[in-house]
């Protein structure tokens, strides 16, 4: 039988338009494209790519970033901002900074430095080595360092921080040092005094705006960074003392990341404006003012202050920063200042897309209805009664009549009073019940709430190649969503209903929430895996990192260049990723960099195992059991043989056979 499903089907089912939109979407072979410069421009079919990539040697699972995403990223802000500030009649310009803390690949950054020189975009630093990245990316102006991107320099400081940071300055580099605790101001002024160079100051202000979503506690006058008020007034009156107030010249604040409500934004810089009014009265040299990160992505595409999604886009945030700060400095007859942005998150996470593949499932929706027999237990004939008696009037009992005749059956199986095929057959009716129910309740408007959790109870668990902890830790350590879907057979109906469960020894390492315009859903559609023929034409090349069991299944995890990899863990020892760098060009697409994921041996070393000694250890053990005639001398070679090889192997799967 045919069936009606359509891709159009597809981009609605996975509401791939909302979040996806103008980088993704589906071509007439039901494969995912990325167009990195958005709807009409040249675009790559994925699933291809994939199969390219594969046929390169280049292993599941892996990441593939676009740099021309992010060459688009960076112009859309820098226009939004333009565009606002033309609209406005802002006399001033906006000059962003990129946070390398968002994502401090060496190719990210260096893509980000090389697109942002025509909008002359800068770094934000919050610890020492980003400043070292920061100071060797970027490339100083010493004829003109007032016009060189500027350098935020954020985060604790020590001594050694600020004196680097004076001395670059030198160098022909902007940098603003910003001040987040007094004993800074201290610092940064007797370091200065020392070197004989004048810094440029900032201050980092403590808003009383609540940011909103995951990370709105992480501003107030109880948050980590910053200064309140009279730690604002200290510092001025503690330059004033020293005759050295013209020091500085930028007011910064940070309302959280991934703020999902532009009220909020409205909000503080409502106040942050009046602050800045306030600091340029005081002393004329201010000319920046600071709005920090928080530009959110919509993870889900449903265009509300949900946590993973914003109820605004780009431009109107640009419009309404630039907006408010205008009538707030008309109002008071001052020069409205330079406008700093620090979006990181807004500019990095569409590049990334993490690609795995699925291994197995296990599927209770595939349960089989077992044999009655006239010497069934007891237990086993009443769920067979429940089972033959299920239908709309009666469901919602016949499932709790279900569940307490299982745990009856578990119960005497514990005593003894059950055996194990009998036990075996009453889950299995179990099941069938459950099954017959699902289909039942799939079809009602609304859901009984005892029977809520059935959907996710009948889910099929797809097993995939790859670890959660290290490729997406914000999934589970505080429940990000990030679009999922597959890459291919979108033409087709997905059939199943799943949860995703990683490769680690861990009740942690799964998927199970998922995004949805109504927040979000404990299970995603997905096709049923097709087993494998081989056959003496089968391209061994293309098969390389599949199992021996079933065609290849692509799955992809999008929006992920912000953060992921850099908080990423090495649960279980599975290591970095293979990462591939696309952009596109006249022939098709080229592949600019590629970064070997992690070997064994590499991430032993990293938990101080030496190849040498394990390989020493196992040859001394093969040894002593051929002296003790426990294993030949063919199979002890072959052990260690096998043992050195497989040091220089990738940590993810990769053949079953």
């Amino acid at each position: 039988m045919a069936s009606d499903w359509s891709i159009e089907d597809s981009v609605n089912l996975y509401h791939l338009k909302n979040w996806g939109s103008p980088y993704f979407s589906i071509n007439r072979d039901g494969h995912i494209t990325v167009t990195p410069h958005g709807e009409g421009d040249k675009s790559l079919d994925l699933y291809n790519l994939i199969q390219s990539l594969q046929s390169r040697n280049i292993r599941l699972p892996f990441l593939i970033r676009f740099s021309d995403i992010l060459a688009a990223r960076l112009a859309q802000l820098n226009e939004c901002f333009n565009h606002a500030i033309i609209r406005y009649d802002y006399n001033n310009k906006y000059q962003g900074v990129y946070p390398i803390k968002c994502n401090p690949d060496r190719h990210v950054v260096q893509s980000i430095v090389d697109y942002g020189a025509a909008y002359n975009f800068g770094l934000e630093v919050g610890s020492k080595p980003e400043l070292m990245i920061a100071l060797a990316m970027l490339k100083p102006r010493y004829k003109n360092p007032d016009s060189s991107p500027i350098i935020i320099c954020n985060g604790y400081k020590d001594s050694a921080y600020i004196q680097t940071a004076l001395l670059a300055t030198r160098l022909g580099y902007k940098l603003i040092i910003v001040i987040e605790q007094l004993e800074e101001l201290y610092s940064t002024v007797n370091n200065s005094i020392k070197l004989g160079i004048e810094p440029h100051l900032g201050i980092r202000a403590k808003l009383n705006t609540k940011g909103s979503g995951r990370w709105g506690n992480s501003t107030g006058d109880r948050a980590k960074f910053g200064l309140t008020m009279p730690q604002i007034v200290t510092v001025i009156d503690y330059l004033k003392s020293k005759q050295i107030l013209h020091y500085l010249q930028l007011l910064h604040f940070h309302i959280g990341s991934q703020i999902s409500s532009i009220s909020v934004i409205k909000s503080a810089i409502r106040e942050a404006s009046q602050i800045y009014i306030q600091l340029i009265k005081i002393n004329p040299n201010m000319k920046y003012l600071d709005v920090g990160g928080g530009l959110g992505v919509d993870y889900n595409g449903s265009k509300t202050n949900f946590d993973a999604s914003k109820n605004y886009d780009m431009q109107n945030y640009a419009n309404d920063i630039v907006a408010a700060v205008k009538e707030a400095c008309d109002e008071a007859n001052i020069q409205v200042p330079i406008l700093i942005s620090e979006s990181g998150r807004a500019i990095s996470a569409h590049h990334s897309i993490l690609i795995f593949n699925v291994l197995n499932t296990n599927d209770v929706s595939t349960v089989v209805l077992p044999h009655a027999q006239e010497n069934d237990h007891l237990i086993i004939r009443n769920l067979w009664e429940i089972y033959e008696s299920i239908n709309e009037e009666n469901y919602q009992e016949n499932y709790n009549d279900a569940i307490q005749m299982k745990e009856e059956a578990i119960s005497l199986f514990k005593f003894g009073y059950l055996s194990l095929i009998d036990r075996a057959k009453a889950e299995r009716l179990y099941w069938v019940c459950c099954q017959k129910i699902h289909k039942i309740i799939k079809n009602l408007d609304s859901i009984p709430h005892d029977l809520k959790d059935l959907e996710k109870i009948m889910a099929s668990i797809y097993y995939t190649n790859l670890s959660v902890f290290r490729a997406a830790p914000d999934a589970w350590a505080i429940n990000q969503l990030f679009p999922i879907m597959p890459i291919h057979r979108l033409e087709e109906e997905p059939t199943k209903r799943a949860i995703l469960a990683d490769l680690t020894c861990d009740s942690d390492g799964k998927i199970d929430q998922f995004i949805n315009l109504r927040k979000t859903k404990s299970v995603l559609e997905l096709h049923t895996l097709q087993p494998l023929e081989i056959t003496e034409n089968n391209n061994s090349s293309i098969l390389h990192d599949e199992t021996m069991f079933n065609q290849p299944y692509y799955l992809g995890m999008f929006l992920v260049g912000a953060y992921q990899e850099i908080m990423g863990n090495f649960h279980n020892l599975f290591g970095d990723l293979n990462v591939v760098h696309i952009s596109l060009n006249s022939q098709g697409y080229q592949v600019e960099h590629l970064v070997r994921g992690d070997t064994i041996k590499e991430v032993l070393g990293y938990v101080q195992y030496n190849q040498d000694e394990l390989l020493e250890i196992i040859r001394q053990r093969t040894e002593e059991g051929i002296q003790k005639g426990k294993i030949s001398l063919e199979e002890a070679q072959k052990l260690w043989q096998n043992y050195e090889n497989t040091l220089d192997y990738y940590t993810y799967l990769t053949a079953l056979g």
